[in-house]
């Protein structure tokens, strides 16, 4: 069997995660007030990063699923998941509450979804995060951390692989900044002229840095 990971960008910080056995794991549904299209997916696996109106809109998704929205570890489907409590915000939860990043071991692949993190994590906070493959990392500002903040996250986490969420585009109208400000930050970027990847252990190492999957 070729183990491996699709990883479809839904919009916002909604993405569906798909295993090699076919196991979905769908991120941070959220509802029409968004912009973009509502997901109306089946998954097996829900997780939601905050109770957030663009993040928790779990009405939307199809099919018997779990729902996982807490930090911890849990082992769902055969797919090993560990929730780490963050802030979303810089001022430890009072001006936004909490988030919760986190991370799934989808055929031995460890992709780690940020939520809207607001703040740069602490030590502990990436010592307990791990190793991380895949990052979907927010990038846009006020209301999770911004490109210069993100960049910072990624530089502590060390991901192969960083996938741009949670930036403005044509089809919202959030008063963030678009994914550009995080490509300069960062200093490369690439897009991929589609919604949906396949990573494999073979193949991450020759997948751009910084990959921005398209929305549809």
């Amino acid at each position: 069997m070729n183990f491996s990971v699709k990883i479809k960008w839904l919009g916002h910080s909604c993405f569906l995660l798909t295993s090699s056995e076919g196991v979905k794991i769908l991120t941070d549904p959220f509802d029409d007030k968004v912009g973009y299209e509502v997901p109306s997916e089946a998954a097996d696996i829900v997780t939601t990063s905050h109770d957030h109106y663009d993040h928790n809109y779990i009405k939307a998704v199809k099919g018997e699923f779990v729902h996982i929205k807490e930090p911890g570890t849990y082992s769902e489907h055969g797919i090993d998941i560990k929730g780490v409590a963050t802030f979303h915000d810089e001022a430890g939860g009072r001006k936004r509450g909490k988030n919760v990043i986190f991370k799934f071991n989808v055929d031995g692949i460890e992709v780690c979804h940020c939520g809207d993190l607001g703040h740069i994590p602490a030590s502990g906070q990436v010592e307990e995060i791990g190793k991380v493959d895949v990052l979907l990392l927010p990038v846009g500002g006020t209301y999770t951390v911004d490109a210069e903040q993100a960049f910072e996250v990624a530089k502590l986490i060390k991901p192969a692989v960083i996938i741009p969420m949670h930036f403005k585009t044509d089809d919202n109208d959030f008063p963030i900044d678009g994914v550009d400000r995080f490509i300069a930050v960062a200093g490369n970027g690439e897009r991929a002229g589609k919604q949906e990847i396949e990573i494999t252990r073979e193949n991450i190492g020759s997948i751009p840095p910084v990959l921005i999957l398209e929305y549809r």
